[in-house]
């Protein structure tokens, strides 16, 4: 009775293990991204707003260059009072240049996370759906510095998340 008891708990015991052991998944979001017309697209945008912010800052320096050429040039012959207020005026330039620079820094860097936090959601959205869909216990993201996946005890479904994405 005692050996009975025994095997049949062994019995349960291994039917629940093998019932609580389920699929696992890996995928690569990197590849997914780098497929999507969307990260295209912005990736072009950023592009763009940057080539922008440049063309903006080199007009500015070389206004700035212009005005310090010219006051380079008539500055012996200027009054005192006149001197000050365009060295002033030289000095508020350069400060307005470096500003602009910070600012469009940060604008990129705004837009940029703006961009790829709406790709990233609509990615992690489609693992999540593959996932169910599938029953996976995990999903693990290969380019997420995982240091190891063995990629023969679980299936590769980067393929079906970029055909969620209609990719």
């Amino acid at each position: 009775m005692k050996k009975f008891i025994i095997c049949a708990i062994c019995a349960i015991c291994g039917f629940t293990t093998a019932n609580a052991q389920g699929k696992f998944g890996h995928v690569n979001s990197q590849e997914i991204i780098q497929a999507m017309p969307e990260f295209a697209k912005a990736r072009t945008d950023i592009e763009n707003l940057t080539k922008q912010y440049e063309a903006d800052l080199k007009s500015m320096y070389e206004e700035l260059q212009k005005k310090g050429e010219a006051y380079e040039k008539e500055q012996a012959t200027l009054p005192q009072n006149i001197k000050e207020r365009r060295e002033k005026e030289l000095a508020e330039m350069q400060q307005k240049i470096q500003q602009s620079y910070q600012d469009n820094q940060q604008a990129l860097a705004k837009e940029q996370q703006d961009k790829m936090q709406a790709i990233t959601t609509k990615v992690l959205d489609a693992i999540k759906a593959v996932g169910q869909a599938g029953n996976y216990v995990y999903i693990m993201d290969m380019g997420s510095g995982i240091p190891y996946i063995s990629t023969t005890l679980s299936t590769d479904v980067t393929a079906e998340v970029k055909k969620k994405l209609g990719l």
